[in-house]
Order: C-alpha cells, then sequence, then structure tokens
C-alpha cells in the first residue's frame, strides 16, 4: 500500500499545485477602483472641461455688462442660429485633424460647393441634382487635396493652402465676384437651411448629427483608433500594421464632403451662391477645433469639445455685439482663444507624448 501511495503521489501534485494557484489568485486583491465621487471630480476637473467653465464665466461678465439685453431666450437662439455653420465647419476639419492633417481649403470649399449648387438651383435643375452637383465637386476637392498630400507626399499646410488659392482662382472666374441670385434660391432650396424647429434653425440639428457621427467614429470605432494613433505617432503606427496614408487620404476626403455640405447649407441660409460665403469661417473652424482639442479628451480633437468650443466663441462674440463693442474686438477675442487654445494643446500634445500613452503595444491593439 505503501508503494501504491508512493506511485500515486506525483500524479496528484500538478492538481494540488494548480488549485493552489487558483486559490492565490482569487485571495489577490483586486485593484483599488477610484470612487464614484473621484471619477467625477476628475471628469470635472479644469484641464478636462475648462472651456465649460470659461463659458460660464464669459456668459456671466455679459450678463452684468449687457442685463438688458444678454440673459435671455433670445440670446440663447441666437448663439445657436449663429454659430451653426461655424460648428459644421469645425467640424469638417475635425477628422483630419486627428491624424495631424490640415485642411486649409475648406473655406474655400465651402463656397465652391454653395456657388455650385446655387447654380443649377438657379438655371431650374431639380434640388437633388443641385445638392448632388455641389456634393461632387467637394469630393474632387477633397480628393484632389488628398492627392497631393498623401500621393504627392507635399505638406498638408502648404498644399492645402495652394489648392484653395486654385479654387478661389475658380470662383472668381466663374462669379466675376458677382453673388449667384436668383428667385428660385428663396424657394425650397432655402428650407434647408432657414426652417425652425423650436425656434432653433436646422443647421443647429445638423451639427448634431454631425457631430454624434464623428463621435460614434473616433471614440467607438477601431478606425478611429487608428486615426487618433496616426495623429500621436505615424512611424509606431506604421509599424503596428495601421495603413497611415490610406487614413489620412480618407479623413481629408472626408472633410471635402463635409465642408461641402456646409457650404450648401450656408448657400440655403444665404438665398445665394455668394463668392466669399465661406472666408468667414476659416479663423473661427480652427479656433474651435484646437479649443476642442483641449477640453474632454486631454490634446485629441474631438467632435463634442469642438461644440463645447464653438459654443464659447460664439457667446462671446454675441455678447460683444450686444455691447456695441468695436468690430475689431469679436476678430481678437477668436485670435485670443486660438493662440492660447493652440498653446495649451501643445503643452497636453508633449504631456501625453511622455507618459507613452500611445505605445507600440496600444497601437497593435488599435490595429487589431
Amino acid at each position: 500500500m505503501q508503494t501504491l501511495g508512493t506511485r500515486n503521489a506525483p500524479e496528484m501534485a500538478p492538481a494540488t499545485a494548480t488549485k493552489l494557484a487558483g486559490e492565490a489568485q482569487q485571495q489577490r486583491p483586486a485593484p483599488d477602483r477610484p470612487s464614484v465621487a473621484t471619477r467625477v471630480a476628475r471628469g470635472m476637473a479644469f484641464d478636462k472641461i475648462g472651456a465649460i467653465y470659461v463659458w460660464a464665466l464669459i456668459a456671466l461678465v455679459f450678463a452684468i455688462w449687457v442685463p438688458d439685453r444678454f440673459p435671455q431666450y433670445a440670446t440663447v437662439k441666437q448663439v445657436l442660429n449663429a454659430n451653426a455653420m461655424t460648428a459644421l465647419a469645425a467640424l469638417s476639419i475635425t477628422i483630419p485633424l486627428t491624424t495631424r492633417t490640415f485642411d486649409l481649403s475648406f473655406a474655400f470649399t465651402m463656397t465652391m460647393a454653395g456657388v455650385t449648387t446655387a447654380h443649377f438651383v438657379a438655371v431650374g435643375s431639380p434640388l437633388a441634382i443641385a445638392i448632388g452637383a455641389g456634393i461632387v465637386v467637394a469630393l474632387l476637392i477633397g480628393l484632389v487635396n488628398a492627392t497631393v498630400v498623401v500621393v504627392m507626399k507635399i505638406d498638408s499646410f502648404i498644399a492645402t493652402l495652394a489648392t484653395g488659392s486654385l479654387i478661389q482662382a475658380l470662383i472668381t472666374m466663374a462669379t466675376g465676384d458677382t453673388p449667384i441670385q436668383s428667385l428660385r434660391l428663396a424657394g425650397p432650396f432655402s428650407k434647408i437651411g432657414q426652417t425652425e424647429l423650436f425656434g432653433i434653425t436646422l443647421p443647429v440639428y445638423y451639427a448634431l448629427v454631425v457631430a454624434l457621427g464623428i463621435w460614434y467614429l473616433l471614440e467607438h470605432t477601431a478606425t478611429g483608433r487608428r486615426l487618433y494613433a496616426t495623429g500621436f505617432n505615424p512611424d509606431a503606427a506604421r509599424l503596428a500594421g495601421v495603413s497611415v496614408d490610406r487614413l489620412r487620404f480618407m479623413s481629408l476626403v472626408v472633410s471635402g464632403v463635409l465642408a461641402g455640405v456646409a457650404g450648401i447649407v450656408l448657400a440655403s441660409t444665404l438665398q445665394s451662391g455668394s463668392p466669399t460665403a465661406g472666408d468667414p469661417y476659416l479663423l473661427p473652424a480652427f479656433a474651435a477645433a484646437f479649443l476642442g482639442a483641449t477640453q474632454l479628451k486631454h490634446g485629441r480633437f474631438n467632435a463634442w469639445g469642438t461644440i463645447i468650443a464653438v459654443l464659447l466663441l460664439g457667446t462671446g462674440t454675441t455678447g460683444l455685439a450686444l455691447a456695441n463693442a468695436p468690430q475689431w474686438a469679436a476678430n481678437m477675442f477668436v485670435g485670443v482663444v486660438l493662440i492660447a487654445s493652440l498653446a495649451v494643446t501643445g503643452i497636453q500634445r508633449r504631456q501625453t507624448t511622455g507618459r507613452g500613452r500611445f505605445s507600440l503595444a496600444r497601437l497593435r491593439r488599435a490595429s487589431a
């Protein structure tokens, strides 16, 4: 019996070891999870949603400065309706910016798409064909930008600035610097941008839909993770199997299409095809995008941060207008916000890189 027991002892040792290992693993204390209060406090930290606090401060200042006009529901509607186009413009450049690709031609793309659509509406084309023509033009511009930047390897800042200049030349050549106007533009086409629901114009709802789509793409899809990975470290992203060039190419195409949609909505709002319609949105859109990158996602361009930034900028410019401030005050306000947001975004990116947030291992998981 002793011999039999001795013979069976080694066979039971692995099972015993496995059992002991399992018990040890069960007894190992789980890592402490921050309490709900701690998570809420972190989410409400100034470096996460500082723009909301600044926005509230700006609103308070103007409520005291212009107490008879600013603190009214009409002002809320004015801020939303007047800045919906800025939101659409800023959202159109958010996706390429996640890959550190600039599209400085988006304002000219807006103008070109709006002028094209207005022309087809004015000559009596069906509304669907007119809108389709504007979107096709914007798509072609996006393809040209993507080809010049990604295929020809030209810096996106210089390349899109050059294509924007070419687009402006084509617009001037086609319109003679004269807005396209027609009674047909005041018909069904105008309803795209001027219809109101509960006192809020449709472009506000368009901006919310686009923001929701971009948010889902960036935060809940593998493509979004790859876009962020490309922006933070393109070399490591390539090593991890991410198709960096394809993502940058597609981001510029999407930017062109979204800018074209914004331009069509703007033409509908103006009831004309203005050859300079998109120009005023160049600086505010970039200011909103970069300010938005300092919010919620700590140095990452994101949809809801952009929306918050648009509302902050819109509240400031609207308040200045209600206070009868000089015309240059609004431009100065936007410029100061852009410089400050660029500085903060740069600091946050350096901090993120220093912590190794986008390590090669994480990039491999993003590309899986």
